[in-house]
């Protein structure tokens, strides 16, 4: 069985891969409008971290997470300083508790109105499922400009 400590970080691994194919292209590239779900490939990126921002504040009962415009990144660097400070805000949570606290419940309404009861693992195996669909997407839009996506096999296989 997959632990998700485990899963999110070779989540993060991939993350940086990503990135940093990102880095090789020229700004106009990042920032086109290729109508797709958040346009841009800066900002699906974005949204990817905005996520787990998000789910990080939803866990930790916070309001920390950014609530920037996609617009208002400015350059590469401005992506790399966000995705640095939710990956350090997420390797404090994950280094904080056991694994019991994966169980914990909570109670949350869903997006067709519902209350639900989900646990802390719930919500950290969406957090993953949220960025592979997503970088499905980056993925296609890379190919669409002939830029070869990095490698992203589980342990490199």
């Amino acid at each position: 069985m997959v632990d998700v400590k485990n899963l999110l970080e070779y989540n993060e691994e991939v993350r940086h891969r990503y990135f940093d194919a990102l880095t090789k292209l020229p700004w106009d590239e990042l920032v086109k409008n290729r109508e797709a779900s958040f346009h841009s490939l800066r900002n699906i990126f974005i949204h990817t971290l905005g996520a787990i921002d998000y789910w990080l504040d939803f866990l930790l009962k916070e309001q920390l997470h950014s609530h920037r415009e996609f617009d208002e990144y400015n350059s590469i660097e401005d992506v790399r300083r966000y995705m640095q400070q939710v990956e350090a805000r997420l390797h404090r949570y994950l280094d904080s508790f056991s694994s019991k606290e994966l169980l914990k419940k909570y109670t949350r309404t869903n997006d067709a109105g519902e209350n639900i009861e989900i646990t802390a693992e719930d919500v950290l195996i969406h957090v993953f499922e949220e960025e592979v669909h997503h970088r499905g997407e980056i993925i296609g839009l890379l190919w669409q400009i002939g830029v070869e996506p990095p490698l992203m096999g589980w342990k490199n296989l």
